[in-house]
């Protein structure tokens, strides 16, 4: 006989395991299958009427018009990573013709909060809309970057993550499915040729030239005159090079000297070691050198970063050199090397998918103007083929990792690409914010000697507010939000991933330096310095104060029980996120930041009203906003109580019986017993001013006063000392 408590465990046991499974199947269930139903095909691509199944090799379904295939829909989240500002994948449906084609578009679903509130569905679907007849075949050649990218103000990372997603999905369904003439990689089947890194490299320049381990192309000026001649634009052949005929056009040499081999005899030891440290691991090196009439790289590298007359093709994969690829060398090391005016080594990223096993080509580009500022081109190649005594014969591994643990690599590589690039596009930004919290963290270091002077502290900070405004808040839209800190409770819940947070890298940079702050300074470095709505309340304020319009000062007692709403507003959504993080974002436009900062005030009116209405209210209550209401200064309040440092320098009169710090802070953070609250201060550093002021602060002007008696009194002795009659000095006598 089974006992009760038995068997309430293999109840427990079998609602444990049937969870599990149901659970293991949801997860093996395509995105696509949820959304087929909901999404009407006609809606997809004009003139569809229906969906095929979907395919059991490939989570794809045919889009039909009648019995025709018109092309294959998909959701994007069931090929790579679609994870978003809110930690949340964003779904978008996609569908691509037998040309690899997109022929259409939808944005299913999403949970990043600036779009669920901030920007109309009707523009972020036109958006996505403009990627119709985005051509994938030209993006496997370009590495995904022939299109160009249409950014939304204020949805610049969500816009990137579905760009991403479309053109990574799109590839892989094309290659999967062999559109548009692209093919899906050929897996690997015995035996492997790899790199040989023991095999040494002897002999001068011509022999490598000879065994094949260094390619050249050459080119005369009849050569070119030719190629352009046979172009249907009759213009080129107009306009022909003028040099000698058998002038050299162009010589150009490359060798893969990422082989360490050839890399140590081209480059010399010293440069192969800088080399090796400058690559990454799994990266590729090819070094080019040119000479004659055209230069491989010409000056567009130097405008845009991109070097736009050499393309490396290894079968649909494409790399184009970037500049941060590139670093010039003086010359070659081998004995018997040729002057070349050009020598520069190119990095090709381990993610791009290059196998220097394999055969590749450099396609030179050559233009020619045939107007004022128009131009035609063509191509030539030069192939390379690694010389089969740098291989060696790998056998396959007994135990090959699974195809979805290479799968998961490659994605994690290929979102980590996405958040570098943008890192890399926000460099201005960047540069900006980290001179912002040099001089911010200097300011607070030295404040001593900032505060010396009250006019100089003033103007110092309404500049450094201008600038918050304006660069970091309306221009870069770098405005942290209670929204964040509920994003990031909820990865903490589902599985915390630093993707979320490293697409935005100056909100990124600003929670780190939030977190550093807290420890020295409390809440107030960003509350009273970093926040751009902050820096619009205060500044709004002292335009109030100059044209005379009255302030309130809230009598102490209304003040104090004032302060608990913003920590009650705070938890209110915090406990909301838990029942539904979508809810608790809607909710948290009681944060008027999205509609001053991030949109400037473009929105519906109702969001435009409250946000007056809180800036109103500031003009005669400074920053009435912080002070009140904010769920994110309270958000930030609780952690800042583990400040280890107290910066704020305080006499033992003040608020018994001096009030003066008290009565003139601008957020009334001082108790009247002189206490100030950490929870309330924006470390503006008034008091601090005060507390050197000559003129308001009693504790200094009492000392000053006795410094001035005790002066006039050693002046006097000196002059009775000076006076008195003395046997030394007979003039002083009487009489």
């Amino acid at each position: 006989m089974i006992s009760g408590s038995l068997l309430t465990l293999l109840r427990v046991a079998i609602l444990v395991a049937v969870g599990f499974l149901a659970a293991s199947a949801q997860a093996q269930t395509p995105v696509l299958a949820g959304y087929l139903e909901k999404m009407p095909a006609a809606d997809l691509v004009a003139g569809a009427d229906g969906y095929g199944e979907i395919r059991p090799d490939l989570p794809v379904a045919s889009v039909l018009k009648g019995d025709e295939i018109l092309g294959w829909a998909f959701v994007t989240s069931d090929f790579v990573g679609t994870t978003g500002y809110s930690g949340k994948p964003i779904h978008t449906m996609v569908a691509v013709n037998a040309e690899a084609q997109v022929i259409g578009v939808k944005l299913l679903k999403h949970s990043e909060p600036i779009v669920l509130i901030g920007i109309p569905d009707s523009k972020m679907q036109a958006m996505v809309a403009g990627y119709v007849g985005l051509d994938l075949a030209a993006e496997a050649k370009a590495s995904g970057e022939a299109h160009k990218l249409n950014i939304i103000s204020g949805a610049t990372v969500t816009v990137m993550v579905i760009d991403d997603s479309i053109v990574r999905a799109g590839l892989m369904v094309a290659r999967g499915l062999g559109l548009g003439g692209l093919t899906a990689p050929i897996a690997a089947v015995g035996p492997q040729p790899e790199i040989d890194p023991e095999v040494q490299v002897t002999g001068d320049w011509a022999t490598l030239e000879g065994d094949g381990t260094i390619r050249k192309l050459s080119l005369d000026v009849e050569q070119i005159n030719t190629a352009f001649a046979t172009l249907e634009d009759k213009r080129a052949a107009a306009r022909p090079e003028t040099a000698p005929a058998d002038a050299t056009f162009i010589d150009m040499r490359t060798a893969l000297v990422s082989v360490p081999g050839i890399g140590r005899s081209l480059l010399g030891d010293a440069e192969y070691r800088n080399l090796e440290s400058w690559l990454k691991e799994g990266d590729s090196a090819i070094v080019i050198a040119g000479r004659g009439i055209y230069s491989f790289k010409g000056s567009g590298y130097v405008r845009g970063g991109i070097f736009d007359r050499i393309v490396l093709d290894q079968g649909d994969i494409s790399v184009r050199f970037h500049d941060r690829d590139h670093r010039r060398l003086g010359r070659f090391a081998i004995d018997g090397a040729p002057e070349f005016p050009e020598v520069d080594l190119f990095r090709i990223p381990a993610d791009s998918g290059f196998d220097p096993a394999k055969p590749f080509r450099l396609q030179l580009l050559v233009q020619r103007p045939v107007g004022a500022i128009e131009k035609v081109f063509t191509t030539f190649d030069l192939a390379y083929q690694l010389p089969e005594r740098f291989l060696k014969i790998m056998a396959p591994a007994p135990g090959p990792a699974p195809a979805s643990t290479a799968a998961s690599a490659s994605e994690q590589a290929a979102q980590a690409a996405l958040w570098q690039r943008i890192w890399r596009d926000k460099t201005p930004e960047i540069v900006g914010l980290a001179i912002m919290l040099l001089v911010l963290t200097g300011a607070f270091f030295f404040q001593t000697f900032v505060t010396r002077s009250e006019r100089f502290t003033f103007w110092f900070r309404m500049s450094f507010l201008t600038v918050t405004l304006v660069f970091l808040g309306w221009y870069a839209n770098a405005q942290l939000s209670v929204v964040n800190i509920l994003a990031l409770a909820g990865t903490l819940v589902t599985g915390f991933s630093w993707q979320a947070f490293l697409l935005d890298p100056l909100t990124f940079i600003l929670w780190f330096s939030v977190a550093a702050a807290m420890i020295f300074w409390g809440r107030g470095a960003y509350c009273g310095w970093l926040c751009p709505f902050g820096a619009l309340q205060e500044l709004t304020n002292r335009i109030a104060r100059a044209l005379h319009v009255p302030q309130w000062t809230l009598p102490w007692g209304l003040h104090e029980r004032l302060w608990p709403i913003k920590y009650i507003i705070f938890l209110g959504l915090f406990g909301a996120s838990l029942a539904s993080i979508d809810q608790a974002e809607h909710l948290a436009e009681v944060e008027p930041f999205k509609t001053a900062i991030v949109l400037k005030f473009i929105r519906a009116w109702p969001f435009v009203a409250y946000a007056l209405a809180v800036l109103v209210a500031g003009l005669f209550v400074e920053r009435f906003y912080c002070r009140y209401l904010c769920p994110l200064g309270a958000a930030l309040a609780i952690p800042a109580r583990i400040r280890m440092f107290d910066w704020l320098k305080r006499y033992q009169e003040c608020g018994n019986p001096c009030q003066t710090c008290a009565i003139e802070c601008p957020v009334q953070a001082i108790h009247p017993t002189g206490e100030i609250n950490p929870n309330e201060c924006v470390n503006c550093m008034h008091c601090q001013v005060l507390y050197q002021s000559d003129t308001k602060c009693p504790v200094v002007i009492r000392k000053l006063k006795r410094r001035a008696v005790g002066a006039e009194s050693t002046a006097s002795l000196d002059r009775f000392i000076k006076n008195k009659p003395t046997t030394e000095n007979p003039s002083n006598l009487r009489g």
